[in-house]
């Protein structure tokens, strides 16, 4: 799943939250590998994955340049509020390297991206 930002509102309270809630559910559906990827400095992931106790749940993958978020046309801009190129709020299941579902918010929250409508499209 993505995320806008590490250490964001909703992105801490909610989007994140919810996959360590449901990670063994996750898990149970056959789940190899949970990541959340954000467009961050890896130093930065790395501090987020340590303050959510996320480290043994989900695996933190930094996106410094948004070079993933602009080649899946994912990307968001946000340089109105000071926060610059960011990715939209997405969850994509990949089987063998094949998106199987893809659930982009298109508004505020989580609801197509949570772990919710994951475990649902599983």
């Amino acid at each position: 799943f993505a995320v806008p930002g590490a250490f964001t509102p909703t992105c801490t309270d909610d989007h994140l939250p919810g996959f360590l809630v449901h990670h063994d559910a996750l898990k149970a559906k056959g789940v190899e590998l949970i990541a959340c990827v954000a467009v961050n400095d890896h130093f930065v992931m790395a501090a987020w994955s340590k303050a959510s106790q996320a480290g043994n749940f989900v695996q933190m993958l930094a996106d410094g340049n948004g070079d993933l978020a602009r080649a899946l046309g994912l990307e968001l801009d946000l340089r109105a509020i000071g926060l610059g190129i960011r990715s939209k709020r997405y969850a994509m299941i990949l089987d063998d390297g094949v998106v199987t579902y893809l659930g982009v918010e298109s508004a505020p929250g989580v609801t197509a991206s949570g772990a919710a409508a994951v475990l649902a499209a599983l």
